[in-house]
């Protein structure tokens, strides 16, 4: 048992080594530009979120067509349509894809000021009052700016080593490596999982970057367990590109210049960071 417990600490750590190691081409990229068709998400004065995240996708996509040529790109949705978050990870598992990359646009809470609006006269025993009348006034406006990109969090963990199992063979480039029967094998498939989790990091950390080069607002690398990073087999991130209920990044968001801008701040990231894998 002793000998066991060694061989499989050892195989976990060349595991966990050779998916860090650089030198690893990136050939597949997955863009997934959020909600669609019925699922407009978040909402501003005169725009919907649905319709940023596809703008600035396909700019996105057409950047690394023309600068990339070795690496093909592969896109959730194209037009007004609205794939599931089950469709969206398939589309990337099936296609044996490098990276996950969503583009989404922040939204702050709706919140509300009681104000008062009159009065009325109530009755209270023998006597009848005056009493005030009060309104809720919802407000959706905000302050708030900046970017931020966010990493699959550990409540989803479970799932994302899953797709891991479900695609091993994508995964580590050797067919049949990971037999599910074998009960070492999910051991080696957390590693892959932790793996997978430190290289999103380094995706968004490059992202934030660029766009704190170019001015915007650096909200950070965040942790949140969302549907859409945990079923793909693969690293993956989120990016928020600016709020919608923002009126200025509003403004901003559904300009062309604007657009471009997002989509060329993401794609900076996303060279800088194959850089680094594959020198």
């Amino acid at each position: 048992m002793h000998y066991r417990s060694i061989a499989l600490a050892l195989v976990m750590t060349l595991f966990s080594s050779a998916i860090l190691a650089n030198g690893k081409k990136i050939t597949k990229i997955v863009l997934d530009a959020g909600h669609g068709g019925k699922d407009i998400g978040a909402r501003g004065q005169f725009s919907q979120e649905k319709d940023i995240t596809l703008a600035v996708v396909l700019k996105l996509g057409k950047i690394m067509e023309d600068s990339m040529r070795d690496v093909q790109v592969i896109y959730t949705r194209t037009d007004d349509s609205y794939p599931t978050l089950v469709d969206r990870h398939e589309i990337a598992n099936k296609s044996n894809a490098d990276l996950f990359i969503a583009v989404h646009v922040n939204s702050t809470a709706f919140t509300y000021t009681r104000i008062k609006e009159g009065t009325r006269t109530v009755k209270k025993g023998h006597k009848r009052v005056r009493v005030p009348v009060y309104k809720s006034i919802r407000h959706h406006e905000t302050a708030a700016n900046g970017v931020e990109t966010y990493v699959l969090g550990l409540k989803r963990n479970s799932q994302k080593e899953n797709a891991i199992g479900e695609y091993s063979d994508n995964v580590t480039d050797e067919p049949g490596l990971l037999d599910e029967k074998d009960p070492e094998t999910s051991i080696i498939i957390a590693q892959y999982s932790q793996a997978f989790l430190k290289r999103s990091i380094t995706l968004g950390t490059k992202i934030q970057q660029q766009f704190a080069n170019e001015g915007r607002t650096d909200l950070g690398v965040k942790q949140m367990s969302l549907e859409v990073l945990a079923g793909s087999a693969m690293p993956g991130v989120l990016v928020e590109v600016g709020f919608i209920n923002n009126p200025a990044e509003e403004t901003y968001l559904n300009s062309e210049a604007g657009q471009w801008q997002v989509a060329h701040d993401i794609y900076r990231g996303i060279r800088a960071y194959k850089a680094d894998v594959e020198k």
